[in-house]
């Protein structure tokens, strides 16, 4: 068998097993791009209301008057933990909320954080906030990647080869990030 159709058939099978992560790396990656404008892992909604201002005998306000808050609020009682930056300013730490209040006026705001939809997954696996097993992973990804950039060189022949039309574009591939980093670095 000829070593073009060997290169062939690899390039195309280790394409395939390729498909699923390339994809989730597409989409994070488009995410990531774009963290000044947004977060890409979570949503944030932020909410406003109004309580009962809090008069408290001590300055810093007991677990009972926090839970007190907490029921005008019509949230859950429990809390992870709570926090005075000054005297008149509460903020109380739940799971996946945190809520500020105005002790002297009753303004409260909440900011309640939920994970986007599969983005937050396909961040972590990106990012490789999993660790172990999972970078093993992704270093066989990476030369399977590797593998695939490099069989794809030879899959055509002549013009539209990498003697022709694809070696132009190859050039560009590899000019355009040395550009950068020539000007940016």
């Amino acid at each position: 068998m000829k070593w073009r159709k060997w290169n062939n058939i690899l390039h195309r099978d280790i394409g395939y097993l390729c498909v699923g992560l390339t994809l989730i790396y597409v989409i994070s990656g488009i995410a990531v791009n774009h963290m000044s404008d947004w977060n890409p892992s979570f949503s944030v909604e932020v909410s406003h209301s109004t309580i009962e201002p809090v008069h408290s005998q001590s300055v810093l306000l007991q677990p009972g008057e926090i839970r007190a808050i907490l029921s005008q609020l019509e949230l859950p009682l429990e809390y992870r933990n709570s926090f005075q930056p000054d005297p008149q300013t509460l903020r109380i730490f739940q799971s996946g909320n945190t809520i500020t209040v105005n002790l002297k006026n009753g303004q409260v705001t909440q900011e309640k954080v939920k994970k986007r939809f599969l983005l937050y997954e396909f961040n972590h696996l990106h990012l490789n906030r999993v660790k172990g097993l999972w970078t093993i992973i992704a270093d066989i990804y990476a030369v399977a990647l590797g593998v695939v950039a490099i069989t794809g060189l030879f899959v055509l022949k002549g013009k539209k080869g990498i003697k022709g039309r694809g070696g132009w574009l190859t050039a560009a591939g590899i000019i355009i990030p040395i550009v950068f980093i020539l000007i940016y670095l």
